[in-house]
């Protein structure tokens, strides 16, 4: 702190440690005329300190209140002010709003915790992180050159009575070896970071070779009104959870034209919910046996297990290692799914892939996704995959997986 003079300590056990101080800044000359100022009064002003042996800790500064002599002057009084003890109206030291501002956003503490420590209120550390944290996160030094920007939806909080939804876009730096949270945005509309991108420098834009979002259409806007020179790039997670909420928006209507009501207990496609959206992989003998009967006894017309095999084809487009072969693949995948044989779900899955096509296919070259740092997947072992050397029909692979019942010869 600043040359000050201890005026006394009142240490009470059962409150925090008092410490009284004044400031011995020399006597100002008044704004208006210039005359030495007179000492009007010394109202005291109690202020949030770090805690001390153990102890929450209170400042009180008692400020200096000045006047102007001159009768004829226009200037009342003021109050002296000193920015490296505490801001203007703040209610907190300089030292401890810098320090639960570290505590809180680099430490990763919580501001219940912090308020906690210093015996204060939660809305005044809160208000210590936000004032002290603006100025840090609104610098343009903080965000470097970024080769891939991610664009994500996050449910940031369920707000009022209701516990409405409230969400936010996530805008991430997703570049390979990076992950790195730049900012985020309210709503998950195009208008939120599309003004932020604007904000940013021309050059900086320039630099961005990937869009990275999933499959929708205000962040595709974004991208295009922004980031038109970037390649935009469907995230592979969100594409198969997609998957699988058709798969499962499939099994809940079979199980109401079969049975007549939602999914119970005691129903076949109930328990096999779970085990639908598992990937194929991830299932021992068990679970592909338990699996295979419960679809027997509750899909008499296999339209369930058609949306299981649609699912898992779309998996597979991951595994494919060569783009060009990749974009065959998503092109043949996309019409056979809407094939008039297939089930609305899945004809709905179909036409998804089809229009972001070049979205999906895109990511077999940039290798870049909203989740952790994505790697070059590698081949498999297995030489009869379509994405080997050796090249096979994708028409006749893309039926064999989806179990023959899709695929009509044309």
């Amino acid at each position: 702190m600043p040359a000050i003079n201890v005026l006394g300590v009142e240490d009470q056990h059962a409150d925090a440690v008092m410490v009284h101080i004044e400031s011995r800044a020399s006597r100002p000359g008044c704004p208006e005329c210039g005359t030495p100022a007179w000492v009007k009064d010394r109202p005291p002003v109690e202020l949030v300190d770090l805690p001390c042996f153990g102890r929450s800790a209170r400042l009180v500064w008692h400020k200096h209140r000045w006047c102007c002599p001159d009768p004829d002057c226009e200037m009342c009084s003021w109050t002296g002010e000193d920015p490296r003890i505490a801001s203007v109206r703040g209610a907190m030291t300089d030292r401890a709003g810098r320090w639960v501002c570290e505590q809180v956003g680099r430490l990763g503490r919580t501001v219940a915790e912090v308020a906690r420590e210093l015996g204060c209120d939660w809305h005044t550390v809160n208000d210590a992180v936000v004032a002290y944290g603006v100025p840090l996160v609104e610098d343009p030094a903080r965000i470097g050159e970024v080769r891939a920007l991610g664009l994500d939806e996050t449910l940031f909080c369920r707000a009022g009575r209701w516990r409405t939804q409230a969400w936010c876009t996530s805008i991430v730096d997703v570049s390979p070896g990076r992950s790195q949270l730049l900012d985020v945005v309210p709503r998950r509309r195009a208008a939120g970071p599309s003004a932020w991108l604007c904000a940013r420098d021309e050059q900086w834009r320039q630099a961005i070779r990937y869009g990275v979002l999933d499959l929708s259409g205000p962040y595709r806007k974004t991208f295009d009104d922004t980031l038109p020179d970037a390649t935009q790039v469907a995230d592979p997670f969100h594409l198969v959870k997609l998957a699988n909420s058709k798969l499962d928006e499939c099994r809940q209507r079979v199980q109401n034209e079969t049975l007549g009501h939602p999914g119970r207990k005691g129903d076949p496609l109930y328990p096999a919910r779970r085990l639908l959206t598992k990937a194929h992989e991830r299932l021992d003998e068990r679970g592909n046996a338990k699996l295979r009967r419960l679809l027997e006894a509750g899909d008499p017309r296999g339209e369930v297990r058609m949306a299981w095999h649609a699912k898992e084809v779309a998996r597979s487009i991951y595994e494919i290692t060569d783009p060009a072969l990749a974009g065959e693949f998503v092109d043949q995948l996309g019409q056979d799914l809407q094939d008039e044989s297939c089930p609305p779900e899945v004809r709905s899955l179909g036409r998804t892939i089809a229009r972001w096509r070049d979205q999906i296919v895109a990511w077999h070259q940039a290798l870049v996704s909203n989740g952790p740092p994505a790697s070059r997947p590698t081949a498999p072992d297995n030489h009869e995959q379509p994405h080997q050397a050796q090249r096979y029909d994708l028409k006749l692979w893309i039926g064999y997986l989806l179990g023959g019942a899709a695929y009509l010869p044309r």
